[in-house]
């Protein structure tokens, strides 16, 4: 049986770091936690612009509840549950975004002073059940734009922080999509 030849590590790179070098790397600078010196992304930056992530959820959390409540109608219970499991996951998304934060050595803001000004998206409230669904449905449109425009920012980068961002615009892209099926149909009510 023929086996493929083993590269000799003295003329060609390496694909794995010796575990050696991994122990002593990993045993300095612990007190960065899980930001080591192969982080490529930038770490002040990267935590600014989750706080805002971080803000553009909490007011999605804050509006879908609150439409939650106030929604009114005939049709409304429905739509009422509806916006209710999106504020769940919106807080999910929070939840997520708040702890990537703490991970790479920042503290969440959730001081709701500012909440609204750090927020890619507005707190608007709607007078009516389909002004309601029109302004989540807003929300969830800029929350698409922005998150797709993070993941080309953080690339290979922050791989882990993309790929959260890209598990949270896949529920928002179908939050827009369920606010446009309930605005096509309570529109036309």
């Amino acid at each position: 049986m023929n086996h493929p030849a083993v590269p000799d590590t003295k003329t060609s790179k390496p694909f794995l770091s010796d575990v050696k070098t991994l122990r002593e790397q990993a045993r300095r600078h612990t007190e960065t936690g899980a930001v080591s010196n192969t982080y490529v992304g930038e770490v002040d930056r990267t935590i600014a612009i989750l706080q805002s992530v971080l803000a553009t959820e909490l007011v999605c959390v804050l509006r879908y509840t609150q439409h939650s409540i106030v929604a009114t109608g005939l049709a409304s219970e429905g739509v009422k549950a509806e916006f209710a499991q999106h504020a769940k996951e919106e807080h999910a998304h929070a939840m997520a975004v708040a702890e990537r934060i703490d991970q790479l050595g920042g503290e969440p803001d959730f001081n709701p002073k500012g909440l609204a000004t750090r927020s890619a998206s507005e707190y608007a409230t709607g007078s009516d059940l389909v002004s309601m669904i029109r302004e989540n449905l807003v929300a969830e449109r800029i929350a698409v734009d922005h998150y797709r425009e993070l993941i080309r920012f953080f690339g290979d980068d922050d791989p882990t922080t993309k790929v959260m961002i890209e598990s949270i615009l896949a529920v928002e892209e179908e939050h827009a999509s369920d606010m446009l099926d309930l605005l096509t149909t309570h529109a036309k009510a």
